[in-house]
């Protein structure tokens, strides 16, 4: 399998990028491929032991900035680390693209160079997000593609969080929820109540309204909205997270009882901070276009670009483009019948 790295996106780029794509490599038996400066990519690959690992250098002479604007700067860079690669994936020279760069350039150029899915009105940005039931996350869509959508996209975004659930995360018949201000009917946005027929319409397990509240708790196993309403929850639990660790490790720091204490719980302090880092999960997938397309944190690190790596492979296996084309021809079936 060949996954194409845009080497030189994300905030510690290309230190972080290099070493992640040498770390996925080693440990999925990969070959990644490395979008970027060939002379600036050398140079981190030297410090890295590359042997017995494939990591060609694939030539891009331009990189779109975190701070661009977005739309522009894919059309007004052809040729840069970003755009070479969406162009691979598009020529079926490699499987996937993975980028740790801006979010909107990502999604722009996926739009540009890839296209959407036949049937699909928008893509969707999805992550998974940690709960407490099993199997420990579920996953949520829009996060930031569509700040404003409409009944049939939130249709679309369920259709295709299902699917992903399905095949990709392992959750058989996945409970997919709406995002709302409350679990009963009556509650929610106009966006939300309009939505609602055409969710319980459709071809998968619907089981109405979810409170902010009750997606920790694993009340849903697919978590739709839209993506002005997703980005707000999802960056505020990251930073409530950040928050609560924060806060435990000044009282540890603070009162030395509790130092003997912290030793005592390592294991379990360890775990519970693995399991709310965004780093486990490496990235969001972007659903609804043409290829598979994996977006990481500006500020990913070398694990957490190794991470988003191994989940562009795990989509790749378990064809989930595939999975949503065909789920879209089955309601189009259904629709004309």
């Amino acid at each position: 399998m060949r996954i194409v790295l845009d080497a030189m996106g994300g905030d510690h780029a290309p230190q972080a990028t290099v070493a992640g794509a040498v770390w996925a490599a080693r440990d999925f038996g990969v070959e990644v491929q490395l979008a970027g400066q060939p002379d600036v990519i050398e140079a981190q690959l030297r410090q890295n032991d590359v042997r017995g690992l494939s990591l060609p250098i694939i030539a891009a002479s331009q990189v779109i900035e975190m701070d661009d604007q977005p739309a522009n700067a894919v059309r007004a860079k052809p040729h840069s680390s970003m755009a070479i690669g969406m162009q691979m994936l598009r020529r079926g020279e490699t499987d996937a693209f993975v980028t740790m760069g801006n979010t909107g350039g990502g999604l722009a150029a996926a739009l540009l160079y890839l296209g959407r899915i036949p049937g699909i009105k928008r893509p969707a940005v999805g992550t998974r997000f940690p709960t407490h039931s099993t199997p420990g996350f579920c996953y949520i869509l829009d996060v930031g593609a569509n700040t404003d959508c409409r009944p049939e996209y939130l249709f679309q975004f369920a259709l295709m969080g299902s699917l992903y659930a399905e095949h990709v995360l392992g959750v058989a018949n996945p409970r997919v929820a709406i995002l709302s201000n409350g679990e009963e009917e009556g509650k929610g946005s106009k966006l939300v109540l309009d939505s609602l027929p055409l969710l319980r319409s459709g071809p998968f397990n619907f089981v109405g309204n979810i409170e902010g509240k009750d997606v920790p708790a694993g009340a849903a196993d697919v978590v739709v909205t839209d993506g002005f309403s997703g980005n707000v929850f999802l960056k505020t639990a990251e930073g409530t997270a950040r928050l609560l660790l924060g806060a435990i490790k000044e009282g540890v720091q603070r009162y030395p009882v509790a130092r003997l204490g912290a030793l005592l719980m390592r294991p379990a302090l360890v775990s519970a901070s693995r399991k709310l880092d965004y780093r486990e999960f490496g990235g969001a997938t972007l659903l609804g276009v043409d290829g598979v397309v994996v977006i990481g944190h500006g500020r990913s690190d070398a694990y957490a670009v190794r991470n988003a790596i191994r989940l562009a492979v795990q989509a790749v296996e378990r064809d989930v483009v595939g999975a949503i084309k065909n789920g879209l021809d089955k309601i189009h079936t259904h629709e004309t019948s």
